[in-house]
């Protein structure tokens, strides 16, 4: 209980430096002392003002997010799946949110108008996260079985992306562009008025999840024994798809798709606090989520052009899939 309490400080503490660090890089480089001046408002260089709170703050606060919701979601799919791999997209909710922003993107190419806008590529995004979410809720009413539920999720995200692959087909290489770009994952896309929406979205996911707990820990030796304890196996599935619906669906409306973030983070975290139980584990996934998310959008930031945060968090996450597996085999 102990060491638990000394590796929350620690994560909390680094979260905190590297939250600052992230402030400080970019194009433009910001002194840490300006950065107080500037929080204090007696800076006099406005330009690096506007750069650190219009810009920097609200990318670094939605890195934060983004890690935080993205690897408590994948903790649950892995609990309720009993799978190391799953992620907070394995139910196609990613796929939906594609899906929409293709429709949006793409299709206007079709009628010779243009449909790129923000506010117009959030809202499709989250309609196609939650049309895909509803279907899912539906068909797990007349499901018993987990894995059951896991193929159907796979399959409205295959039958999402074939879509998504005919609108390509037919698209315009300038729609088409932007497309691609979207799906690569942006952190600094979210300004302050999306953040009044993204922040509330990811805050009911959490609040969720923290409130299934003791569920989570039944579904650890399996669904027979969860009931066993009284647990209501359909409402505890219903509650979990819910919040992960939330989680992933309201992040990649807001920033694009992320990879590997909520398939790798759970593991670190059971690595560093060396338990299974939810009660511990679930918060110090959301910490170690919220930390990686901010290295990678310093790594993302030290080159001549910023690199996509969905391929740091790829070359992050990747070798520890790779581990897990070969872990596996032993």
């Amino acid at each position: 209980m102990q060491k638990n309490k000394w590796i929350f400080g620690g994560l909390s503490l680094l979260c905190i430096c590297l939250f600052v660090v992230d402030l400080m890089f970019g194009s433009v480089d910001i002194r840490f002392s300006e950065i107080i001046q500037i929080l204090r408002g007696n800076s006099a260089n406005n330009i690096n003002g506007e750069i650190l709170l219009n810009i920097r703050t609200p990318k670094a606060i939605t890195a934060i997010i983004a890690g935080m919701g993205l690897s408590v979601s994948g903790l649950m799919m892995q609990t309720l799946f009993r799978n190391p791999l799953a992620g907070p997209y394995i139910l196609g909710v990613s796929s939906g949110a594609t899906l929409g922003v293709a429709a949006v993107m793409m299709s206007g190419t079709l009628l010779g108008i243009s449909l790129h806008n923000e506010w117009l590529v959030v809202t499709a995004a989250i309609i196609g996260a939650s049309l895909v979410l509803l279907l899912v809720l539906g068909i797990s009413f007349r499901i018993r079985s987990a894995v059951s539920l896991l193929i159907v999720g796979i399959m409205f995200g295959n039958i999402a992306g074939a879509l998504v692959n005919i609108i390509q087909n037919y698209s315009n290489p300038d729609a088409l562009k932007l497309f691609i770009i979207w799906t690569f994952g942006s952190l600094s896309s979210v300004t302050w008025e999306q953040m009044q929406f993204l922040a509330p979205i990811t805050v009911a996911g959490l609040l969720i999840a923290s409130a299934l707990v003791k569920p989570l820990n039944g579904f650890l030796l399996g669904e027979n024994y969860a009931q066993g304890l009284g647990i209501s196996i359909k409402r505890i599935r219903l509650l979990i798809v819910i919040s992960t619906g939330l989680l992933a669906g309201g992040i990649t409306a807001f920033t694009g798709p992320i990879a590997f973030i909520g398939v790798a983070i759970p593991h670190i975290a059971r690595g560093l606090f060396q338990t299974n139980n939810h009660r511990v584990i679930l918060p110090g996934t959301a910490l170690c989520g919220a930390c990686l998310m901010l290295v990678c959008d310093i790594i993302s930031q030290l080159t001549t052009y910023p690199l996509p945060i969905s391929t740091v968090s790829a070359l992050f996450g990747a070798p520890i899939i790779i581990w897990i597996i070969l872990r596996k085999k032993k």
